[in-house]
C-alpha cells in the first residue's frame, strides 16, 4: 500500500504542475502538510518527492520547502525565448503583425505535421516581429489543436503566439535546431533584406509529456540575432552550488 501511495502522491503533484495549476516558483505543500493530507509517513512523502526533484520538476530547499522548477530543455545554450520580452528588455519599441492564420488538416505526406496533428487539425500562423520599426524575425508556426484546443479561439492579432503559449500552455520538453540559411525572395522581401544576405533559422518543437504542442521556425536577419553561452566546469560534489545558494546552506 505504501508503494502505491507514494506513486499516487507523485502523480498528483506532477499533474498539478503539468496542468499549470502550480506554476514555476510555486511552493508546493510542506512535507508535514502532505503527510496530513495523505495520512502517510515522512518516508512516503520523500519517496514521492525525490524522483520529481531528479527529473527537474521541483527544487527542494532545506528549511524553505519545495518549489516548482522552470522547465528544462535539451540544450546547453538556449531557453525558450519570448521575442516580445527580449526586445522590450533591450529598451527598444516592439510591434508584431499577424500575416496569416488558418486552421487545416496536416499534409498527408509530411510526417512532422501528421505527428503534431495527432489525427486532428493544426493552426498555421505566419507572423512578423519588428524591433524599432525594423523586421526582426519571421515566425512560421503550427500549433496542434489536439493538444491545445483553446488555441482555436485565441486572438493572435494582439498577442504573439509564442508569448501566448508560454503564458497559457505548460510544456515539459523542447528541442532546438539552429542553422544558417539562404531564404527565398519572398521571405527576404518580408524581412527587408537582400536575398543573398545571411539569415539564422531556429526551429523548435515542444512537448507536454508525450503530446506535441507546437512546431515553429523563426528566421532572423543575420545581423539581428546572435547566440551565446557562459559555461563553468562542473563540480561533482555540488559544493559550488551550495556555496552560491544561501538556502542550501545547513
Amino acid at each position: 500500500m505504501d508503494l502505491t501511495l507514494h506513486r499516487r502522491i507523485r502523480s498528483d503533484i506532477a499533474d498539478r504542475i503539468l496542468s499549470g495549476e502550480w506554476s514555476p516558483g510555486f511552493r508546493i505543500p510542506f512535507e508535514h502538510e502532505l503527510m496530513a493530507e495523505y495520512g502517510c509517513s515522512r518516508m512516503t512523502v520523500n519517496k514521492a518527492l525525490a524522483p520529481l526533484a531528479e527529473r527537474g520538476m521541483i527544487i527542494r530547499r532545506r528549511r524553505f520547502g519545495s518549489f516548482v522548477a522552470r522547465p528544462r530543455i535539451h540544450s546547453f545554450v538556449l531557453d525558450i525565448p519570448d521575442i516580445q520580452a527580449e526586445i522590450l528588455n533591450r529598451g527598444e519599441p516592439y510591434d508584431f503583425e499577424l500575416l496569416s492564420r488558418k486552421v487545416r488538416a496536416a499534409h498527408k505526406r509530411d510526417a512532422e505535421e501528421l505527428a503534431l496533428a495527432a489525427s486532428g487539425e493544426v493552426i498555421e500562423l505566419r507572423c512578423l516581429h519588428r524591433s524599432s520599426g525594423r523586421p526582426f524575425a519571421l515566425e512560421e508556426r503550427l500549433i496542434s489543436l489536439a493538444s491545445v484546443p483553446q488555441a482555436r479561439d485565441a486572438d493572435f492579432t494582439g498577442v504573439p503566439p509564442g508569448t501566448w503559449l508560454l503564458e497559457c500552455v505548460p510544456w515539459t520538453e523542447a528541442e532546438h535546431r539552429i542553422r544558417a540559411v539562404n531564404v527565398s525572395r519572398a521571405t527576404a522581401l518580408t524581412l527587408g533584406i537582400d536575398p543573398a544576405a545571411a539569415c539564422l533559422s531556429l526551429e523548435r518543437r515542444t512537448w507536454r509529456r508525450a503530446e506535441r504542442i507546437t512546431f515553429v521556425r523563426l528566421t532572423f536577419p543575420g545581423e539581428a540575432y546572435d547566440l551565446g553561452a557562459r559555461f563553468a566546469q562542473s563540480d561533482p560534489t555540488g559544493a559550488l552550488d551550495q556555496a552560491a545558494d544561501p538556502a542550501a546552506a545547513p
